[in-house]
């Protein structure tokens, strides 16, 4: 067996994917990295064999919850968790969430979306330049929406963000006594919530949820109170980092900001290309354990070792997707890995887009000239965190 290199391979550098990832994209197969905790794995980088990794069932993510396995961060994958489930249990619930969370539900919300983004960019106008864009907006619009979609008052909006950011910490600063703190405070948040759902249904969510069922089949106290968790952090935290880095990448390139504002009909397009291009994390997590033995491009794969996909590394697998390393908004076909692939494909993928696709839009309507009031080299990138994200990014206009 190879010998395997440390891992994460260096520090990030604001949105530059490490050079190392374009190497191993020429490999053959995965490559034996060690990662921060739990041990060695195989890292895959390459487009197909990804999505392999993700769809076939010998790789179960299930093995990975509540053990010690390779990952990037402290704490332990909690049991229960819809991410950390494989079928015919990760179905049942999927099936379940899905005839609360629909596309239908996701799209009545869009002119609360574009409520919210104005009255975030109000703010932000009426207070006058220079003004932190992330502060402002990125980090407020997800939480908010989140927050209503789910029924938790906005008052504990503050509360959700903390928790959140110490779940997805990766730095050595946090233990997994902290993790499973934080994750504690988010269940309190819950319970009671779940609770006055049951007794006074309200239009939202969490209602939703607990009213679903399937054949007389329904979730769980334990089941609504993990996804809750899930949904809270994992539906603001992705899409407040993404919004501050678009804006990053297109602020920095002005090229890229004309050209939207120019034909603002690209913005669905550009927010897909976006995804593609834009690494959203600093480093890989969610282990998934081969449960037999096998073969992935040449390389003997054991039953019980750990398998790590890079999905930004992906992305820019020039066999799948010409002249990866460029932003192309006029790219025709785009099937992009950022939201995952196969059963585990996030569940909270159309509101990501469409709180993108509405903030972009607004953005270069309202604002065609928004500018960086600093340069690109200046901007502060936070640290310790598994996904990539500005500390702040100051504008003007």
């Amino acid at each position: 067996m190879d010998a395997a290199e440390p891992y994460p391979f260096g520090e990030p550098v604001a949105l530059d994917p490490h050079p190392r990832f374009a190497d191993l994209r020429q490999s053959e197969g995965p490559t034996r990295v060690t990662m921060p905790y739990g041990g060695d794995a195989w890292l895959v980088t390459r487009y197909e064999q990804t999505k392999f990794v993700l769809s076939d069932p010998r790789f179960s993510r299930a093995a990975a919850a509540g053990a010690d396995v390779p990952r990037a961060r402290p704490g332990f994958e909690p049991v229960g968790n819809l991410l950390c489930m494989d079928p015919p249990e990760h179905g049942r619930i999927r099936s379940l969430v899905a005839k609360a969370f629909t596309v239908r539900r996701v799209e009545a919300l869009r002119p609360r979306v574009q409520e919210i983004a104005d009255g975030l960019l109000d703010r932000m106008v009426a207070a006058g330049p220079p003004a932190d864009f992330a502060a402002a907006v990125a980090w407020e619009l997800p939480v908010q929406v989140i927050c209503e979609l789910l029924g938790v008052p906005l008052d504990d909006r503050a509360l959700v963000r903390r928790c959140t950011e110490t779940i997805v910490a990766v730095g050595r600063d946090v233990t997994p006594a902290d993790v499973t703190a934080a994750r504690d405070r988010l269940a309190g948040c819950l319970t009671g919530l779940i609770a006055r759902r049951k007794a006074e249904p309200a239009d939202d969510l969490l209602t939703a949820l607990v009213a679903a069922r399937d054949d007389g089949d329904r979730l769980s106290d334990r089941e609504l109170l993990m996804l809750g968790i899930a949904l809270l952090a994992g539906g603001h935290e992705s899409t407040a980092s993404q919004i501050g880095s678009f804006g990053y990448q297109l602020l920095s390139e002005r090229p890229l900001w004309h050209t939207l504002a120019a034909d603002p009909e690209l913005v669905p397009a550009a927010v897909e290309e976006l995804l593609r291009f834009v690494p959203l994390v600093t480093v890989t997590d969610l282990a998934r354990i081969a449960t037999e033995d096998l073969e992935l491009g040449g390389r003997t794969i054991h039953a019980g070792d750990a398998v790590l996909v890079q999905l930004d590394a992906a992305n820019r697998d020039a066999q799948v997707f010409p002249h990866a390393g460029e932003l192309d908004f006029g790219r025709k076909v785009n099937r992009h890995l950022a939201f995952g692939f196969g059963v585990h494909h996030c569940i909270g993928a159309p509101l990501a887009r469409l709180e993108l696709r509405v903030l972009f839009g607004t953005l270069i309507r309202r604002l065609p000239t928004l500018n960086l009031a600093v340069t690109a080299a200046d901007v502060e990138w936070t640290t310790g965190r598994l996904m990539r994200g500005v500390r702040a990014l100051p504008v003007v206009w």
